[in-house]
């Protein structure tokens, strides 16, 4: 599967962005791939953010016996920075949603956002594991 070239998600990521001080919003798959941005974040940086993202949710979940037993379910990580966060959480299988701010944020209102979107969205927001993507021997 590769990354969409449209952006017909991003309308929907928009909504999240209702809330002050959010900045951008992107869905990626959990293999790095761009699903959809929100309007105010070009492609190339959706496209590379999305590529970090995955890789911080991916050490996120390698931590899990931290707070419990190897396979407890990793389902979000926040990362502060001095003058903003950024959210990301799980958004169905193989799928996650990430959203940066500033730091006068009101975090609760925004993870509230995120979360009321991946249910509304579900099964859009889903995003399967990647099947024999290499070409035949």
């Amino acid at each position: 599967m590769t990354a969409p070239k449209t952006n017909e998600l991003g309308w929907m990521l928009d909504e999240v962005l209702k809330v002050p001080e959010a900045r951008h919003a992107i869905l990626l798959s959990a293999d790095g791939m761009l699903r959809a941005h929100s309007a105010d974040i070009g492609r190339d940086d959706a496209e590379r953010l999305a590529a970090g993202l995955s890789g911080v949710q991916s050490i996120s979940r390698s931590t899990a016996e931290f707070c419990g037993t190897a396979n407890t379910p990793w389902r979000q990580t926040l990362i502060e920075f001095a003058h903003g966060y950024v959210f990301l959480v799980a958004a169905g299988e193989g799928a996650h949603l990430a959203v940066s701010t500033t730091a006068d944020v009101d975090m609760e209102a925004v993870t509230y956002r995120m979360h009321k979107l991946v249910d509304r969205l579900g099964k859009e927001l889903t995003s399967p594991a990647r099947q024999d993507t290499g070409s035949p021997a």
